[in-house]
């Protein structure tokens, strides 16, 4: 007779994020023991990280924070993305809080990739080590994989969820001048919908402004359009490009009539630059 029940199995599972089965074998071998049976899920689990190293870790969450900058003069905000390998852990209160011992490691660490990150300490323990034993406790692969800084007079953020069950997936920073604070937060969820690539006409690279035009050179002799009428038909189509790659550009996502570059001049601001992170994208 088991000396567990059905409570005790989901307890335990959401403790650890382990399947049903695993966390069966360590009730079993726990003698129900809830605690003991977590330490024996978490030493099998630190025995499984090779294991786990091959798995993809395309599920997650992101998380953010924005403070002042260390002069008191604008404001600086923090973006991470951690993954595991499935939304249930993702949800997982351990998974949670393990994200945010981690956001505040990189807040106070100042580091600015995900190398430097794991370097870091929390607590008097580097960040890798704080990630490895959770992922052994949970039983699955857990990644830092990004971490992004952006200092600006003022850093809005904004986080999604695309499932009202599980942490934010989608998460933006927004850098803007005081001006613009005050349409920075909508320009920050239209980022969030639309995900445009680049900030300005001025930051796409050459090249991929040159192969866009190619594109749309050969797309329009192909589909048998006047020689003479070749230039207009390009810029045109290089227009349509940058409309949606480029932020200033993009229809607003509130008003379609009018471009963001639009809406910030009605309010004579400036957005200085912009992060936009999707978990696993």
């Amino acid at each position: 007779m088991a000396n567990y029940s059905l409570a005790d199995i989901k307890a335990l599972r959401e403790r650890t994020g382990a399947g049903m089965m695993d966390v069966k074998k360590a009730l079993e071998e726990a003698d129900g023991d809830a605690d003991k049976a977590l330490e024996i899920i978490r030493v099998k689990g630190l025995k499984g990280v090779g294991k786990r190293e091959g798995r993809a870790a395309s599920d997650g969450l992101v998380a953010a924070h924005v403070g002042p900058t260390a002069d008191g003069e604008g404001q600086t905000g923090v973006l991470v993305e951690i993954n595991s390998e499935t939304d249930f852990v993702a949800k997982n209160q351990t998974f949670i809080s393990l994200a945010e011992r981690v956001l505040a490691a990189a807040v106070a660490s100042g580091a600015a990739d995900a190398d430097a990150l794991l370097a870091a300490e929390s607590d008097g323990t580097p960040v890798q080590t704080v990630v490895d034993e959770t992922a052994a406790t949970l039983g699955e692969k857990v990644v830092v994989r990004r971490v992004a800084r952006l200092a600006g007079e003022h850093v809005e953020v904004y986080l999604h969820k695309v499932n009202k069950d599980l942490p934010p997936q989608v998460g933006v920073l927004i850098a803007t001048d005081q001006a613009g604070a005050a349409v920075a937060r909508d320009i920050a969820t239209h980022v969030a919908a639309f995900s445009p690539s680049y900030l300005s006409r001025d930051e796409v690279p050459a090249d991929v402004v040159e192969n866009e035009r190619r594109i749309a050179e050969e797309t329009a002799r192909n589909e048998g359009k006047p020689e003479g009428a070749l230039p207009k038909i390009v810029e045109g189509r290089l227009n349509g490009f940058f409309k949606d790659a480029v932020l200033l550009d993009q229809a607003f996502a509130k008003d379609n009539k009018k471009s963001v570059a639009q809406v910030l001049a009605e309010v004579g601001g400036t957005v200085t630059g912009f992060v936009r992170y999707r978990v696993g994208a």
